[in-house]
């Protein structure tokens, strides 16, 4: 009797990878090159229990790693140009680890163990997907790869959705841009029967995507109408944000606003400031679109005083070298001693010579960017200081509006208990006011409290608002300037190495000779 044996599980170690290579560059061309620039690579058929050892291959279009016992994916971050990716009868029961293959145009899951289409709607160049002989359970999940636009063949046979009534048609209904599914061609007479028969419920679907899409839309415009206002130290101040916060912890203003005329004092006192704070958040955004300008301008006469130097330093580093690899060869041909040490002199004073002047060079670079450095400080601060101003203005009229509105409730608050006193009230007037206007301090006491609080929420604001484009002002400067002082220091420390690369040449001549 005979037993046959499995073949053992491997590690697809360093050796594994090499050997796959090796293999596949006897078929295609002979020598050896480097793993970054293999483009197919075949690892089937290799018992494989984990993918491993890829991270050279940046270059990689294609691999094979069907038929092992592969069961996540994973190792597959670094191979940012792969088109195909083919994890065939393997064990896999998660599909993951496809973030970073935004190129991938064939992705083959054909016989695993997966349950759920998922983590794939990123891959925007996906044409052919295979994931038959899984276990698919739910044509809803199979929906969720309209997302993927691209899309042209797909194969589900063999799953168990695959047994559902109309399944066929049911697809070829809701993914009308497929022209192949289950290896097989969809026909025109399918697309016309699929579409009477789920006309409605592609409809249904159709609207439902346009409302998400419509209220993503919104969503995201919100988000970047904040983002901006947030850029402009701004945010909040559309509408009666401010408002809304200055009265949010008041404990007496709901039980104030049913007393007479005090709704209409609110209604008033919300306007005004309402009004206030939209003047604020357009000054806010003009001046924003003027600082965002004026950076943008640094940034271009940076970029242009750059490439000039970097033409001026690479035309003299050009003629440099010319001249001294001809100084170089013609040291080669002197025999004489004496003439030797004469010419590595005049060499040594050339190469001092070409360093000084790229010095000077650098410091000239360094000169006119440090200008343009202390010109957009000058004309950031201008802006700054003229938008603070202006914040500061308008501030101060929303502490006099609240002023006037204090002032308004005092008066309103002393005639209010005047009639309580009396027993003159109205007769519609709550438990909670009568309550209140008892006692004259408790309500004086209730109205200083909340106007203290309401100017706190005015100043913070401001302190905020002034605190944060200052802040602003000072990282923006401080980053640039260390900008300019690392490329400075780099320049020099390059400079300073290439001089004494130089020197050391010279210095083998010398040796040499002697």
């Amino acid at each position: 009797m005979s037993w046959q044996f499995a073949p053992q599980p491997i590690l697809m170690d360093d050796e594994v990878v090499q050997k796959a290579v090796d293999e596949q560059i006897s078929q295609d061309q002979a020598g050896r090159i480097a793993r970054n620039e293999v483009s197919t690579l075949y690892l089937d058929f290799k018992y494989i229990l984990k993918i491993e050892h890829l991270w050279d291959f940046t270059s990689l279009t294609k691999i094979n790693l069907n038929n092992n016992l592969i069961e996540r994916i994973r190792g597959l971050d670094n191979l940012v140009n792969l088109k195909w990716l083919n994890l065939s009868f393997n064990r896999i029961e998660k599909i993951e680890g496809l973030e970073t293959l935004q190129k991938l145009e064939v992705l083959n899951l054909t016989t695993n163990r997966i349950s759920v289409i998922e983590n794939i709607y990123h891959l925007e160049k996906l044409t052919h997907f295979y994931i038959s002989n899984n276990l698919l359970e739910q044509l809803d999940n199979v929906l969720s790869l309209k997302k993927v636009k691209k899309l042209g063949a797909l194969n589900l046979s063999g799953n168990p959705l695959s047994k559902k009534d109309d399944y066929k048609l049911f697809i070829a209904a809701f993914f009308p841009n497929l022209t192949c599914f289950d290896y097989k061609l969809i026909s025109a007479e399918t697309k016309k029967e699929a579409s009477i028969k789920y006309s409605s419920d592609v409809e249904k679907m159709r609207k439902e995507e346009l409302q998400k899409q419509q209220a993503d839309d919104a969503e995201q415009s919100r988000k970047e109408e904040l983002q901006l206002h947030m850029d402009a130290f701004v945010e909040f101040l559309n509408g009666s944000n401010l408002f809304k916060s200055m009265f949010k912890d008041d404990p007496e203003a709901e039980t104030l606003r049913s007393v007479t005329e005090v709704a209409d004092l609110l209604q008033r006192f919300e306007q005004q400031m309402v009004e206030l704070c939209e003047q604020l958040l357009e000054i806010g955004l003009a001046e924003h679109k003027q600082r965002e300008a004026e950076v943008n301008s640094f940034l271009s006469g940076r970029t242009k005083v750059l490439t000039d130097y970097k033409k001026e330093a690479w035309h003299k580093l050009e003629e440099f070298e010319q001249e001294q690899h001809q100084r170089m060869v013609e040291l080669q041909l002197i025999s004489d001693s004496d003439k030797l040490q004469v010419k590595i002199s005049h060499c040594v004073d050339s190469i001092n010579k070409f360093s000084n002047s790229q010095m000077s060079l650098e410091l000239k670079l360094s000169s006119q960017l440090d200008d343009l450095i202390k010109e957009l400080d000058i004309n950031i601060s201008d802006m700054v200081s003229s938008f603070t101003d202006n914040a500061k203005g308008i501030f101060a009229q929303c502490r006099d509006l609240e002023d006037n509105y204090h002032q308004d409730m005092q008066d309103i608050a002393s005639a209010t208990l005047e009639k309580v006193a009396s027993g003159s009230v109205e007769e519609d007037m709550s438990g909670d006011v009568r309550w209140l206007f008892r006692d004259k301090n408790m309500v004086m006491d209730a109205l200083a409290t909340g106007h203290n609080n309401h100017l706190q929420k005015i100043d913070d604001r401001e302190t905020e608002m002034v605190a944060r484009v200052n802040a602003w002002k000072v990282s923006l400067i401080k980053g640039i300037q260390d900008t300019e002082l690392k490329r400075n220091r780099t320049s020099i420390s390059h400079n300073l190495k290439y001089k004494e690369e130089w020197l050391e040449q010279l210095g083998e001549f010398q040796w040499q000779d002697l």
